[in-house]
C-alpha cells in the first residue's frame, strides 16, 4: 500500500496537513523511553538525595509541559488541545535505567503521537541535565510510540518481540 507524504504538495513544498474534513474523535498515544546511568545517579534520584531536588517530579512538569509545547518545537504539527497527560517514571537500579512513559489524550481531528514523543524526549533530557554533574556519560535511548487509538487509521500497536 502506497501512502503519499502528507506533509509535502505535489510539487514537494512542505506544507501543514488541511484537517478541517477529518472527524473529532478521542485520540490516543504512549510513547516510551529510557536514560542509562551509573549507579550513583540511580541512587541519588531513588533516594531523594540529589542536590538538584526532586528530578523526577521536575522532569514530570517538564514532560508534561512539553507536549502542551509540540506544535512550537516542531513545525507542521498542529496546535492541540490536549485533555490528559501523564507521565510515569520507573527506576530499574538492576540495568542502570530510569524509564519514562508519556499518555497523552485529546479529542479532536489529528492525532498526539507527537506530543506523546516529545514529552518522553523532553522528560528523559531533563534529568539528564539535573544529573550531568555527576554523571555526564547517561545514554537516553529506546525512544518510540508504543500505542495510538483513534483517528481514521484506528488502532496501532507496537508488536512485542
Amino acid at each position: 500500500m502506497k501512502k503519499n507524504l502528507t506533509h509535502f504538495t505535489k510539487t514537494g513544498d512542505a506544507q501543514m496537513v488541511d484537517i478541517k474534513d477529518k472527524d473529532i474523535t478521542n485520540r490516543i498515544a504512549v510513547a516510551s523511553g529510557k536514560i542509562f546511568m551509573s549507579v550513583i545517579s540511580i541512587n541519588k534520584i531513588k533516594d531523594g538525595t540529589h542536590k538538584k531536588g526532586d528530578v523526577l517530579g521536575i522532569a514530570r512538569i517538564a514532560a508534561i509541559t512539553s507536549s502542551k509545547k509540540t506544535s512550537e518545537l516542531i513545525p507542521l504539527c498542529h496546535n492541540i488541545n490536549l485533555s490528559s497527560v501523564k507521565v510515569i517514571f520507573k527506576i530499574n537500579s538492576t540495568k542502570k535505567f530510569v524509564s519514562c512513559e508519556a499518555i497523552v489524550e485529546t479529542t479532536g481531528q489529528t492525532g498526539v503521537e507527537m506530543e506523546a514523543l516529545t514529552a518522553v524526549q523532553i522528560g528523559l533530557l531533563t534529568i539528564y541535565d539535573m544529573c550531568k554533574s555527576i554523571d555526564r556519560g547517561m545514554i537516553i535511548g529506546d525512544i518510540m510510540l508504543e500505542s495510538k487509538k483513534g483517528g481514521a487509521s484506528g488502532e496501532w500497536k507496537r508488536s512485542k518481540k
